[in-house]
């Protein structure tokens, strides 16, 4: 599950650096709050919680890393299309960002519970 979330986490990386590609070309910085939660949850959250499972395989193979990983990578893509959309001029987009931002949140309260957890000397055995 590490490996996924390190690729999963490089995969945001390349939408968040192309996406500030785009604002720079065409000169609009609406999406801004888009790009930097897109690279903040997605690329810079996701690799190191990969990294975390890849050093501690306990917090990996719980129930609790399942569940965030899960969690984090439903919610995350859910609340950034609301972004988006409400960005670009859907003002009732706002909901969506709602529901994907809870389900974002589960997922990374599920993280530092796991971390608390299993994040040890001995969880890395």
């Amino acid at each position: 599950m590490g490996e996924k979330l390190l690729k999963i986490a490089v995969i945001y990386f390349l939408i968040a650096v192309l996406l500030g590609m785009f604002m720079s070309m065409t000169h609009n910085f609406n999406f801004t709050p888009a790009h930097a939660h897109i690279a903040l949850l997605g690329w810079a959250s996701l690799g190191i919680a990969g990294l975390i499972y890849i050093l501690y395989p306990k917090a990996e193979a719980s129930k609790l890393g399942k569940a965030h990983f899960w969690f984090h990578n439903i919610g995350l893509p859910i609340m950034m299309i609301g972004l988006l959309l409400l960005e670009g001029g859907m003002v009732t987009a706002e909901p969506i960002i709602g529901i994907g931002a809870n389900i974002t949140t589960i997922g990374i309260i599920l993280f530092v519970i796991n971390v608390f957890r299993n994040v040890s000397a001995a969880g890395r055995k």
